[in-house]
Order: C-alpha cells, then sequence, then structure tokens
C-alpha cells in the first residue's frame, strides 16, 4: 500500500463523542517505573504505538518479563536493582524521545556498556542536553558528533548526588535527573522550569523519597536513594496531545460540538485549552477527577462563530508545546493578526515544527512572518483551499502528518500527505477516529 493519504473533501458539521488512545508520556513512564516494581503492574488502556513498544522491548532487553494482551500490559518487575546488563547491550529507543532521555537515567549504574540507537529522526535530536548532567553523576558517555544517537555510556559503582538547575522547561531533562537520583545514596537537588510533571506526580503517588517544592517560577526537588518500588496498576487516561488534533478539527469546522472522553487534564499540558479559550472557543470540563494524582475530565468542544486573534504569553509554551502546529491552524483562522514567540524548542523535536507550521501556512496562502524563534500569523476567517498541497520529507514527524490531515479536513483544497505511517509512533487509531466522526 501506498505511505501516503489523498484528502480533497472538507468535513461536514458533526456533533459527536469519541474516546482516544491512553497518554503517551504516561504510558512510557509506566513501563519504566512497573520495570522497577516489586511484582507485577497491570495497565489498561496503554497506548499501543511503536515508541511504546519501544520502552517495552527495552526493559525486556534488561531482563524484565512483559505480557501485552490487547490494550493490557502485565510487566514483572524485579526490584530496584533487577535490571540485567548484559554485554554487548543495544537499546533501540525509535522515534521516542522521551524514552530515550528517561531510560539514560535508569541506567546510570550499569556495570557494562549500553549503546543507545534512534531511527533518523531522534538521531538528530539534542541529547547533549542529558549526558551532560548525566555525567556528572559519575556516568561516562560517548555521543555520535559530541551530541547525538548512537550514543554510548557506562554507568559509575559509586555515584554522586547532584545539584542540577533545568532551564528549558525539558520534562524529559528533568525525570532522567529524577531516575538517576534515585540510585544515589545523597541528596539530588534539581531546580526545573516548569514543564510536566507526571514522573513527579507517580512518585508521589508511590510514596518514593522525593520532595517538591512548587515555586512560582521554577519547581525545586530533592530525590534521595529509593530502596523500593511498589508495583503500579494503572488505567491510563487518554491523552490530551492526540486530542488536540480533534479539538482542532472541531473548531475550525462550523456549526460543530465534540466530546472526549476521560482525558488527562494535567494543568502541565492543559496550554492548548487556555490558549484556545481566550481565542474565543468555548471549551468545558465535565466529570472531573483525580486519578492517581492526575487530573481527567471529558473535554466538550463547542466550534465557535469567531476566532479571535492572539498575543500568546510565552509562559504558556511549554503547556502547549507539542500542540502548537494544530493552534496555529486555528489562528490561521482568526479574525486578525496573532503572535507567537520564544518558540525555538519547537524546532528542536521530531522535526524543526516551527518551520513546518509557517511552510504548512503558506502553502495553504496564509501570510506569515517567521524569525527563528517566533511566528507572525495574518489570520483569515473566510480562508479556503482551491488547490493541490503537497507535503513530504519532513523527518515523518508525525503530529505534522496529523495536521496536515485536520487542515486538508478542514479548509479546502487536494492535499497529498506522504508518511502516514508516521502516526504508528504515536497515535495509530488518528485515521479511523477521524474516518467515525466524518460519518453522519
Amino acid at each position: 500500500m501506498p505511505d501516503f493519504i489523498i484528502l480533497k473533501k472538507k468535513i461536514s458539521q458533526f456533533n459527536k463523542t469519541i474516546s482516544i488512545s491512553g497518554d503517551k508520556s504516561i504510558s512510557i513512564r509506566w513501563v519504566l517505573f512497573a520495570s522497577l516494581g516489586s511484582g507485577i503492574s497491570t495497565s489498561k488502556n496503554l497506548l499501543m504505538s511503536e515508541d511504546v513498544f519501544a520502552a517495552i522491548n527495552a526493559v525486556k532487553k534488561l531482563g524484565i518479563k512483559v505480557k501485552l494482551n490487547k490494550n493490557e500490559c502485565k510487566i514483572y518487575g524485579r526490584g530496584i536493582d533487577g535490571y540485567t546488563y548484559k554485554q554487548n547491550l543495544s537499546i533501540d529507543c525509535k522515534n521516542s524521545g522521551t524514552l530515550g532521555r528517561l531510560i539514560l537515567g535508569l541506567l546510570i549504574n550499569s556495570p557494562n556498556l549500553i549503546k543507545l540507537v534512534g531511527d533518523k529522526s531522534l538521531s538528530k535530536r539534542d541529547f547533549k542536553r542529558i549526558s551532560d548532567p548525566l555525567s556528572r553523576f559519575g556516568a561516562k558517555f560517548k555521543l555520535n558528533k559530541f551530541k547525538n544517537l548512537p550514543l554510548s555510556m557506562i554507568g559509575a559503582k559509586k555515584l554522586k548526588s547532584i545539584r542540577y538547575k533545568e532551564n528549558k522547561g525539558s520534562a524529559q531533562c528533568k525525570s532522567a535527573v529524577i531516575f538517576a537520583g534515585m540510585r544515589t545514596n545523597g541528596t539530588t537537588i534539581i531546580k526545573a522550569k516548569k514543564s510536566r510533571n507526571h514522573t513527579e506526580l507517580l512518585c508521589k503517588h508511590l510514596n518514593l523519597p522525593i520532595v517538591i517544592k512548587n515555586k512560582k517560577n521554577y519547581d525545586e526537588i530533592k530525590v534521595n536513594k529509593v530502596k523500593k518500588i511498589q508495583a503500579l496498576n494503572y488505567n491510563i487516561p487518554s491523552d490530551i496531545s492526540s486530542g488536540a488534533f480533534f479539538i482542532a478539527l472541531t473548531v475550525l469546522t462550523d456549526n460543530s460540538i465534540l466530546i472526549i472522553k476521560n482525558v488527562n487534564i494535567n494543568s502541565s499540558r492543559t496550554g492548548i485549552i487556555t490558549i484556545l479559550k481566550r481565542m474565543g472557543v468555548k471549551i468545558y470540563y465535565k466529570n472531573k477527577k483525580v486519578y492517581k494524582g492526575e487530573k481527567v475530565a471529558d473535554i466538550k468542544i463547542v466550534s465557535p462563530k469567531s476566532i479571535k486573534p492572539i498575543n500568546c504569553p510565552s509562559k504558556i509554551n511549554s503547556k502547549a508545546i507539542d500542540e502548537f502546529l494544530v493552534i496555529f491552524l486555528i489562528a490561521a483562522k482568526a479574525k486578525g493578526i496573532s503572535f507567537f514567540k520564544n518558540l525555538a524548542e519547537l524546532n528542536h523535536k521530531e522535526s524543526p515544527r516551527l518551520d513546518w507550521g509557517n511552510k504548512i501556512l503558506n502553502l495553504m496562502g496564509v501570510k506569515t512572518i517567521k524569525t527563528k524563534d517566533s511566528i507572525k500569523i495574518y489570520g483569515n476567517p473566510n480562508l479556503n483551499i482551491n488547490k493541490k498541497i503537497e507535503i513530504k520529507n519532513y523527518l515523518k514527524d508525525h503530529r505534522v502528518f496529523m495536521t496536515s490531515v485536520i487542515a486538508a479536513s478542514t479548509f479546502g483544497g487536494k492535499w497529498k500527505i506522504f508518511d502516514k505511517d508516521s502516526i504508528k509512533s504515536s497515535f495509530p487509531n488518528f485515521l479511523k477516529i477521524l474516518n467515525e466522526i466524518k460519518k453522519q
């Protein structure tokens, strides 16, 4: 089958309720925590994507037994020191930056050399930002071109606790240092710019020796040695980053309503909700609850009669970093000029997403002004595309593919979008759910 999709028909108005796949960030973290647990951990609604399978295969290579059955997974943990480090061990992280960076923290005391590899996209991402702090614990790293995969590492027998300042808002770097700190005898202290806190919430739920002080502009995290992790049973909530594509679909389709069931609405992930409310979109939380420290709710979206432009405060950026591509699409239909700044981090994702967001808008006929870390979008409420558009050569970034599909489904035109298999890394059911919404 050809690895592209052709779309040439706009979606008509809809009123639907959907369920989407499990949260990717939590799914990968569950696999890692469960692999260190004492006993059998079971998850339901685990995201069955290539990124999560890469995490499962990684812990299996470290001697951990795993059983999969539909969307239920059992991991037979062997305790905090239960990994088996074989000679010439190589771990393939595929496309997953979350796995690649977090697992390095867990391997910090490996007595043998370990090689970490990834796909073409992951191999271009910066791993020096995590090898630098982890080397201070005593581990040794050798990176390709001094910052990329493949890398090799060997742990230290006597790990030193460290003080670490994380100033990029990277939950991956912060989490890796937390994992490494769990293996040291002293106290590791992290001063971290606000970012996703799924790792910290799981630590709290498991009663691990971690103290977190939430300051105005940063979090202070103190980590002490972990002696035991309990087995972790988890019914994983749906992923708001995946839901964002259908939120955008609803906002951009006149007279439409959508409910997405049981979504993780952790405040470190809901920047898109904050931004869209400021743009005049009606979004409601229903059936709110707290599950193992995470806030969960059904999300109801009602398409607005008009969309307001936004001068987006950069303090929201880290809470919406994976959703900006679809936010840019919504700004393209706003009545006025929208401005987004301090977004250099977008170009350090699976593809240079700020550049690709700009390119997609320009192909659609939207005027933009882009710098290396900002974009100004001249919205047009009457934007309607009547030409052919082709999207390819974007490093198989799943979010570029899905954003292009949403644009094609809402603005018209004839689109040929390559690398549809890219969605297997994070959201394999994306096209299936989209087709369900399209059915009247």
